[in-house]
């Protein structure tokens, strides 16, 4: 592999720096930086140290368990998990097309999802750095410090969370594990009170997320200079669209593009995503590698989220979130856009979708319908595959005569972000820090990189029986009595 400053020449003669835990994502990883006497980089690795193996204890379990298991992979998109789960059982009960009422309240489901998330990732842990600055005082660096200076942001970015939501209670049941979708459908829909709640916020909220998009344009307008460079990656970008090349969060065939924004593949069946894309395993990280097999482990990895799929379609089929998009894509003249901090622009172009997706299906009487459930003739295999807030998420289950689940394989949004990750922090890592007296200011712009792509890291972690393993058993005193390693 000769990723440049993924692998150092003699590591054993340098210093090791270390941001562990790194703070202000979801879940918990670490980044390692080598240096030498003379604070010269020549590594750097984000590292994910949880490690879930659901992939593995799935198996045996019941399918129609699954839907409702997978939410525990994650406290913070667990409907991502849900509904990408409840997708890939459709077949296995011969659920082929859903009822009208059961896809439009498991598309506004995906919304308030969608809504919540994308809310929470960009006030409630990214805002502190764009509005105070990145090395700014670590006392104030917080949401705390943001509702103190700027009340009125930081009480939108809470009410926007709390209505995705609200919608989601309504949908699922519960704001956090829900159980509303599940095989062949949904087991409930909409009441009218419960729509007519949602409906008397619901306008505010596409107001608030227009500002919000404007926002992050006022941000970049008055500091190009760091905007349009801050953990540039050039990568090929990956996602599901729609309907003629509409972004669809929920639904779609396979889209890649180059990082000149070429196509690569287009149309491609979710159903063969496994021929398409491959996954590696490297000895240093519990996250693995995926790219696109026709281009190579070298050349084929790619970025997945609000950034890739704002670029990735040919328009979004609500008004508002449109007009943005094409503010967007002139902002660089109709070239695609790599540097990091641009996650936020698209994704708050994503939560405005979203919104204006909520009101649309609030007006229609199919989210009352009473028809929930599909049958037809059962399949043993079934993928499922969504774009979850951070990229597109695969799910892929096989189960055997007695229902039970015998092979599982998860993609999962950030899994796909790995080398774009890792490369976005060895960008910034070279500019920021190289040669320079390291200090937490300048380590925090490693994470700034990192919160740019919004990881979930606790979904992440899937190299079971692949990874280099050692494990040491140590008695009372904390003496070492057995040690036993593989691959190492």
């Amino acid at each position: 592999m000769t990723y440049h400053l993924e692998t150092a020449e003699h590591p054993e003669t340098l210093r090791r720096v270390a941001i562990d835990p790194v703070s202000r994502v979801e879940g918990h990883g670490k980044v390692t930086l080598l240096l030498d006497e003379d604070n010269k980089i020549h590594q750097v690795r984000l590292h994910i140290v949880e490690f879930r193996g659901f992939e593995r204890f799935i198996q045996g379990r019941p399918y129609w368990e699954v839907p409702v298991m997978v939410q525990r992979l994650c406290g913070i998109c667990p409907v991502s998990h849900h509904l990408a789960a409840s997708k890939a059982m459709d077949p296995i009960v011969g659920a082929h097309h859903l009822t009208p009422t059961a896809e439009k309240i498991r598309r506004l489901m995906h919304f308030g999802q969608i809504m919540q998330s994308h809310a929470l990732h960009f006030f409630h842990l990214c805002s502190p750095d764009l509005l105070f600055g990145f090395d700014s005082d670590v006392a104030k660096r917080n949401i705390v410090g943001v509702a103190e200076a700027h009340p009125e942001t930081a009480k939108q970015g809470v009410l926007l969370r709390k209505f995705g939501q609200e919608v989601i209670r309504m949908t699922a049941g519960k704001r956090i594990h829900g159980t509303g979708a599940i095989p062949g459908g949904v087991n409930k829909s909409l009441t009218v009170a419960e729509r007519d709640e949602l409906l008397k916020d619901v306008y505010t909220m596409i107001a608030w997320s227009r500002d919000a998009v404007h926002l992050v344009k006022k941000l970049h307008d008055a500091n190009p200079a760091l905007y349009n460079s801050f953990g540039l990656c050039r990568s090929n970008m990956l996602s599901i669209v729609g309907h003629e090349g509409a972004m669809d969060l929920y639904d779609g065939k396979l889209r890649a593009r180059d990082a000149d924004g070429k196509l690569i593949f287009d149309g491609v069946d979710c159903n063969n995503y496994y021929q398409t894309i491959e996954e590696e395993v490297r000895p240093w990280s519990y996250m693995k590698f995926p790219f696109i097999k026709a281009l190579g482990k070298e050349d084929g990895w790619y970025k997945v989220g609000p950034l890739a799929r704002v670029q990735n379609c040919d328009s979004i089929p609500t008004a508002f979130a449109d007009h943005e998009r094409r503010d967007f894509m002139d902002y660089a003249g109709g070239s695609p856009i790599h540097a990091s901090l641009a996650f936020h622009w698209t994704r708050m172009i994503e939560m405005l979708h979203a919104v204006e997706g909520i009101k649309e299906l609030l007006h229609d009487d199919d989210i009352l319908g009473t028809e929930l459930m599909a049958t037809g003739e059962r399949k043993r295999e079934g993928i499922g595959v969504i774009e979850a807030p951070r990229g597109t998420l695969f799910h892929h289950y096989r189960v055997d005569d007695d229902d039970l689940v015998t092979m599982c394989n998860l993609i999962v949004s950030t899994t796909n972000n790995n080398q774009a990750m890792n490369e976005a922090i060895r960008h910034v890592a070279k500019r920021y820090l190289h040669g320079h007296e390291i200090t937490e200011g300048l380590l925090n712009h490693i994470e700034v990189a990192i919160r740019a792509f919004d990881p979930c890291l606790s979904c992440a972690t899937h190299a079971l029986g692949k990874m280099p393993l050692k494990v040491e058993l140590v008695d009372a005193a904390g003496q070492q009595v057995h040690e036993l390693s593989r691959g190492l």
